[in-house]
C-alpha cells in the first residue's frame, strides 16, 4: 500500500477533488481523468502532491485547497424490492 491514493485510485472509487482558491474565493472540480492522462495512473494524488502543481485559473495565484468527496449519489433506486 502507497502513502496515499493515486489518481487511478480516485476516479475508481468515485472521489472527486474541489480546488478552492484561497484569494479570489474561485472553486472549480478538477479533471481528475485528464490529470491521469497527463502525470499517469499511478501519479499520487494527496493533497500534498498536487496543490505544488496547481495554480488558480482567474488569479494566478498558488493558495490553493483542495477538498476531496465521495460520491454520495443515491445507488439502487430503481431496485425492486422482495
Amino acid at each position: 500500500m502507497s502513502d496515499g491514493w493515486t489518481l487511478q485510485e480516485l476516479i475508481d472509487a468515485g472521489m472527486s477533488v474541489t480546488g478552492g482558491c484561497l484569494d479570489c474565493h474561485r472553486h472549480q472540480k478538477l479533471d481528475l481523468a485528464a490529470l491521469r492522462d497527463r502525470f499517469g495512473s499511478d501519479a499520487p494524488a494527496m493533497e500534498w502532491d498536487l496543490k505544488p502543481k496547481m495554480k488558480c485559473a482567474v488569479c494566478g495565484r498558488k493558495r490553493i485547497t483542495l477538498t476531496y468527496s465521495p460520491d454520495t449519489s443515491p445507488k439502487d433506486l430503481h431496485r425492486k424490492r422482495t
